[in-house]
C-alpha cells in the first residue's frame, strides 16, 4: 500500500531561493534578494507538487544490509544509518516539469533570472519532502517510535543503482517521475529518500557523519562554531 500526497500548504521565500541557490541569505546584496522576490509569483504558479510514500516492514539486517518484503538496501551508509531499524519510511517528492521548462527558455536571454528560478525550484522541491518528513515525523511520534536520519540513494556510501529498488516499491508514475538508465529522476527537480523508522534507532546522528569530507568541509566547520 502507498499513499499519494498532492495538497501541500507551503510558501516559497526569498531566503528559501537564495539558499536553493546556494546563496547566504545574511551574506546576500539587496540586488539578489530583488531577483529572488521577482520570481516568488512565478514560482508558485509553475510548480504541482506532489508525492508517493510507504513504510515497509524490515525483515532482516545483516552487516550492510536491511531486508524488506520486495528486496534490500545494501551500502556502508545504510549499515550505519539503518541498524536497529523496524521500518523504513520511503518516498519520492516532486515539483513537476513546468519550473524546468521556464528555466531552459528563460536561461539565454536572462541568466541571472533563470538561476534565481532555478534557486526557487530547488527551495520547493525540499519544502516538498520537509512535508513528507513532518508526516513521517509525527506518525512516528503517535507510535512512541523513533527515527533515524533521511538517506538518499546517491549519497556517499549508498549506490545510486538502488535507485532502480525504490522505484520498483513505488508507482512513480503517478506523480510523473520517472528514472533514466543512469538512475537520475524526471522531472529533475525531484527527490527520493528513505527514513528508518525503530525504538533501536539513534536521532543524533546527521550526514556528515557518514562523510568522507567530514573533517576539512568548510560548511560543517562553520555550523560547529556558531
Amino acid at each position: 500500500m502507498y499513499e499519494l500526497i498532492k495538497e501541500f500548504d507551503f510558501t516559497i521565500s526569498e531566503e528559501d531561493i537564495l539558499k536553493g541557490q546556494g546563496i547566504d541569505p545574511n551574506r546576500a546584496s539587496p540586488k539578489l534578494f530583488k531577483q529572488a522576490e521577482e520570481v516568488i509569483e512565478e514560482t508558485h504558479s509553475l510548480i504541482k507538487p506532489a508525492a508517493v510514500y510507504t513504510i515497509t516492514e524490515v525483515t532482516g539486517f545483516e552487516h550492510q544490509k536491511i531486508t524488506f518484503e520486495g528486496g534490500g538496501f545494501e551500502g556502508p551508509l545504510v549499515g550505519r544509518a539503518m541498524a536497529g531499524a523496524e521500518h523504513l519510511n520511503i518516498a519520492i517528492c516532486t515539483i513537476g516539469g513546468e519550473l524546468e521548462k521556464r528555466v531552459e527558455e528563460i536561461m539565454s536571454e536572462n541568466p541571472i533570472m533563470g538561476v534565481a528560478l532555478d534557486g526557487a525550484g530547488i527551495a520547493a522541491v525540499r519544502k516538498v519532502s520537509q512535508t513528507v518528513e513532518d508526516i513521517i515525523s509525527a506518525r512516528a511520534c503517535e507510535l512512541e517510535t523513533a527515527l533515524g536520519m533521511r538517506v538518499q540513494p546517491g549519497q556517499e556510501g549508498w549506490p545510486i543503482e538502488q535507485q532502480r529498488l525504490v522505484f520498483s516499491i513505488l508507482p512513480a508514475d503517478k506523480i510523473g517521475v520517472r528514472l533514466t538508465e543512469s538512475c537520475l529522476m524526471i522531472p529533475r527537480k525531484s527527490v527520493s529518500f528513505i527514513v528508518p523508522r525503530g525504538k533501536e534507532l539513534s536521532s543524533s546522528v546527521v550526514p556528515c557523519d557518514f562523510c568522507s569530507k567530514r573533517n576539512r568541509c568548510e560548511w560543517r566547520k562553520e555550523k560547529q562554531s556558531s
